[in-house]
């Protein structure tokens, strides 16, 4: 309880700081719109930081060195827990902005420094909707900013398993023919979800995989690209299990 009290804290005086900061990367925004976009990301990944190191999480990482710097990517990943996007986000190397579902629009503070930072919120039940979401990736990718989706498209309950990947989820890297970078977590849900409310502490895996282009896939790899990248993820996924 005592670090779920101190976490609730740490968001609370974040969340007070975060009006002035507000207002202050409006103002660079109209003046420099990428400035704005990288001061949002050291200052949200700073915060994400501090709530992994109050949460007691102990973290592992594996193939970092596959994450390129210089160019926009695709990221995929399997979903288990919010702190899915906390480890991850908190490591990206260039602005990113993650595809989450529209119900956090309605979360005050949070919503402002996601459209900061520009991730896109998605109507899971519109069809239509969803495909301008994909388009509007393709245009940020296309603009040098990545993007972070989760193909299962939702959090999942089944910690052995990765669930079914969308297809439509990879049209921004076919569209673009960026790096497709995958990653797997493993253990999230034990540092929240698994005991709400509490906080335990948890070792946890982040594992990037090479990224992979669409162009450099076989045709036939490319017509089931979703099963292709499930399948792979899902052998990392095991593995890392295993080995923890």
């Amino acid at each position: 309880m005592i670090r779920f009290i101190l976490t609730a804290l740490f968001l609370l005086v974040f969340f007070i700081v975060s009006i002035p900061l507000y207002i202050i990367e409006l103002i660079i925004g109209l003046i420099n719109k990428d400035l704005s976009r990288r001061s949002s990301l050291a200052i949200v990944s700073w915060a994400f930081r501090v709530v992994a190191f109050l949460s007691g999480v102990k973290l592992t990482v594996k193939g970092e060195e596959n994450v390129p710097k210089d160019e926009a990517v695709l990221y995929i990943g399997n979903h288990l827990s919010y702190f899915d996007v906390v480890l991850t986000y908190c490591r990206v190397p260039r602005p990113t902005g993650y595809i989450a579902k529209k119900e956090f629009l309605k979360v005050p503070f949070l919503s402002w420094w996601m459209l900061f930072l520009d991730c896109l919120f998605m109507d899971r039940s519109d069809v239509k909707q969803s495909a301008q979401i994909i388009f509007s990736a393709i245009d940020k990718i296309k603009s040098g900013i990545s993007i972070c989706i989760y193909p299962e498209g939702t959090r999942s309950k089944d910690e052995t398993t990765i669930q079914e990947f969308h297809k439509g989820s990879f049209k921004p890297a076919q569209r673009t023919n960026c790096p497709i970078v995958p990653m797997i977590v493993t253990h999230t849900r034990d540092i929240f979800e698994n005991h709400l409310p509490f906080l335990k502490s948890t070792h946890v895996v982040l594992e990037y995989l090479p990224p992979i282009r669409f162009s450099d896939l076989s045709k036939e790899d490319q017509k089931q690209v979703h099963e292709y990248f499930r399948n792979m993820m899902q052998e990392a996924y095991t593995r890392n299990l295993n080995e923890n």
